[in-house]
């Protein structure tokens, strides 16, 4: 039952693996962070079997209130009965051209995790699709369909989250080109006349 489920150190291991993530990571203001979790994994039980709306508003007020003065935006992923639709606010998916898709999440289609999207974010809509800069998977749900190429995992001290396992995912753009293409910058030689060229 939940009354033995310790909120507050869950919201302490929440906070510490997502500083150490950001940490490692290149986020930006403007990006989108999605989140994808199990309060069920959380409290030690099969995923979507014992669901908790006091876990999931514990991990996502925490994480939200950690990314929005960054200028980082939150999407909260769905369970696979709503096709990890995610809940984004409105602006962010005006801002992104994200198609709004209409319906509204409960504790067993969406999950508790929505719920509590829906009842921190101002203006809450869902949306099918995202290609986030990166986020947090807490138990197992899979958010890599919703992380840009290429997503690279993170590593912090914070493995569990509960009884969940925890992982990170940043990402970078693409290395194209093969053996004749650099990856650094260095400026061309500005005395040669064809940039001279381009430089006027």
């Amino acid at each position: 039952m939940e009354h033995h489920i310790d909120l507050s150190k869950i919201g302490e291991q929440t906070k510490q693996g997502l500083t150490e993530m950001l940490s490692q990571s290149n986020f930006k203001a403007g990006d989108i962070f999605v989140l994808g979790m199990s309060t069920s994994e959380v409290q030690g039980k099969h995923i979507g079997k014992h669901p908790s709306l006091d876990v999931a508003h514990t991990i996502v007020n925490t994480i939200h209130h950690t990314l929005k003065p960054l200028g980082i935006h939150l999407a909260v992923q769905g369970c696979e009965h709503l096709n990890r639709a995610l809940v984004v606010e409105r602006s962010v998916a005006e801002a992104n051209n994200l198609e709004i898709v209409t319906v509204f999440p409960q504790v067993h289609a969406g999950g508790s995790g929505q719920i509590a999207a829906f009842e921190a974010f101002e203006d809450p809509v869902e949306v099918e699709h995202i290609v986030a800069a990166g986020g947090m998977d807490i138990g197992d749900t899979s958010i890599g369909m919703h992380v840009k190429f290429v997503q690279i995992p993170v590593r912090t001290s914070i493995t569990e989250i509960g009884d969940a396992h925890v992982t990170y995912l940043k990402s970078r753009p693409k290395l194209i080109g093969g053996a004749r293409a650099k990856y650094e910058w260095d400026p061309f030689d500005t005395k040669h006349p064809v940039n001279q060229y381009y430089m006027h």
